[in-house]
């Protein structure tokens, strides 16, 4: 049973996401918070599996409460509800420890799977997403073109696996580093695996951040 709490300050948004939960075997709501400090006060008491989290919310915003509940070094894993105007605050979320977000407007199957996925370690947001997201935000943090940011992560990285992260950074999905890289999807499977483990990273969007932090990757310009 994956447990979830759900974090949003509309009551009729936490009635529907309850109803859904409620009605699908395998989930299980476990409590709603209508700010961000009730949802970091809950997800301690409480330890979801997951925690909807809304951003924009009285009090606490959503970011820092995603922030706070990932700091904490417990179990429990958000994922960011937004809707599609506001990337800026989705790409925030995950720099904060999101394990992915979905859209507002996302259907009852697609929030369900969703929940899987983030309960079972995966990423929620599709690379190429991710790269659109990324592209259009990384410029308030990475350093300037030509001057890569130093990170002790990347030394234990074989020069395959630098490999494999930069083609992440870069949105590919295991396919397409598989075809262009001429390796099998489940070599590359275990790449992305040992990758994450080295560079210490949650999930492959945490990847992503990591090798535009370090200068891997760049933004379109």
């Amino acid at each position: 049973m994956t447990t979830v709490l759900v974090a949003d300050d509309q009551p009729l948004q936490r009635m529907g996401v309850r109803m859904l939960l409620q009605g699908t075997p395998g989930l299980e709501p476990v409590g709603e918070a209508e700010h961000g400090a009730e949802a970091v006060r809950m997800a301690a008491e409480l330890r979801p599996d997951v925690v909807l989290m809304d951003v924009r919310m009285p009090g606490m915003d959503g970011i820092e409460a995603t922030r706070r509940i990932v700091a904490s070094g417990g179990r429990t894993r958000v994922l960011i509800v937004t809707t599609f105007d506001l990337d800026e605050y989705a790409y925030e979320g995950l720099r904060a420890g999101a394990s992915g977000f979905l859209l507002k407007d996302a259907r009852p199957e697609e929030l369900v799977a969703g929940i899987h996925a983030v309960a079972t370690g995966d990423a929620v947001v599709a690379p190429r997403l991710t790269r659109r997201l990324l592209d259009a935000y990384a410029h308030q943090v990475i350093a300037p073109a030509g001057t890569p940011v130093p990170d002790p992560r990347l030394r234990a990285l074989s020069d395959r696996e630098r490999e494999v992260l930069v083609a992440i950074g870069q949105g590919w999905t295991n396919a397409e580093i598989a075809e262009r890289l001429v390796l099998s999807e489940s070599t590359v499977k275990k790449h992305v695996g040992r990758v994450l483990a080295k560079i210490g990273a949650r999930d492959r969007i945490q990847a992503v951040i990591t090798a535009y932090d370090a200068g891997l990757v760049r933004a379109k310009s």
